[in-house]
């Protein structure tokens, strides 16, 4: 078996999430414990009373501190990966599992990146759209034609898996390039309930102020291969992980890419680590040959456990 782990991204989150873990495990109670943010982690992730986790400053680190706390409670049940790969934020927590970042470090650096993404689009009318069954190149065009009309920004954030593409920018541009690829053929398009224009040129604030972080921030070592959003691969000679991380932010996410990239590497089986069970959709639509497992809940531990340890 070549086992690796995918962490989701933003937009899989709810109240609720790891707070049977940290009830459970302690491995996930010390990560959780150890983060150090501005505001109450625990409660937004458990009960957000205030309703603030979908919210993209709080989104993130909760989100790191789940995945990680996940990574430690499989790592202390015999079970780890030889490759890792993540959906935007989630990248963070696959560098964290590959020891180039602390679970702590790496909540820090994911909280003052949700706070310059948040800053970045702030006053500007933004958005996302989701564009189903419709190639690249179309899309593109699409996107080209909005720009044209001098209606702003419009790009290709996200390309997830065959047949479902994510485009965001300016929100007038980004209208415009939808209703022309719905011309072009697409099946649907659908406006994502979002607090920018993530993986966009807008996002060059963001990545200028994380260049800036990583100046002082310590990087460890790999300690197994690390398939990064802007690339769809592992990173080449010529490659840096800050330099990555912040072209990252402001670049489209190769997620499709990166599943194939799995493929060609002879990966057998993914763990997601939520929440949420996204990316083993794009996975079955990618790369239909490799079995997936979620891991969300202490049943989920439990499931993937029996399932791995049984091949």
């Amino acid at each position: 078996m070549k086992l690796a782990f995918l962490y989701a991204g933003q937009g899989t989150q709810h109240p609720g999430m790891g707070a049977d873990l940290y009830e459970k495990y302690p491995e996930f109670r010390a990560v959780v414990d150890a983060a150090r943010v501005d505001f109450d982690l625990k409660a937004a992730m458990f009960s957000d009373p205030d309703g603030v986790l979908n919210e993209t400053r709080y989104t993130q680190p909760c989100m790191v501190a789940f995945a990680c706390g996940l990574t430690a409670v499989l790592a202390g049940l015999g079970i780890a990966p030889d490759y890792a790969a993540g959906l935007s934020l989630g990248e963070y927590s696959a560098l964290a599992c590959a020891g180039v970042f602390t679970p702590e470090q790496a909540v820090s650096l994911v909280a003052f990146r949700g706070k310059t993404m948040t800053e970045a689009a702030a006053g500007r009318p933004c958005g996302m759209t989701a564009v189903l069954n419709l190639d690249r190149e179309k899309l593109q065009d699409a996107c080209r034609r909005a720009r044209e009309e001098g209606l702003g920004v419009a790009e290709i954030a996200n390309f997830n898996c065959p047949g479902q593409l994510v485009i965001g920018g300016d929100q007038a541009a980004v209208d415009r390039a939808a209703a022309l690829a719905r011309e072009a053929g697409a099946r649907r398009c659908l406006p994502l309930k979002v607090s920018g224009p993530f993986h966009t040129s807008l996002m060059a604030p963001a990545g200028a102020a994380l260049a800036e972080r990583f100046r002082t921030e310590p990087f460890g070592e790999l300690r197994i291969p690390v398939l990064f959003n802007c690339l769809g691969r592992e990173m080449g000679p010529e490659d840096t992980i800050p330099a990555l991380l912040e072209r990252q932010v402001q670049s489209p996410v190769y997620m499709e890419d990166t599943i194939r990239r799995l493929e060609e590497l002879g990966v057998d089986t993914i763990v997601e680590i939520g929440p949420g069970k996204a990316l083993s959709g794009f996975v079955r639509k990618t790369a239909p040959g490799i079995r997936t497992c979620g891991v969300e809940t202490c049943a989920d531990v439990e499931a993937v456990c029996a399932a791995l340890k049984g091949v």
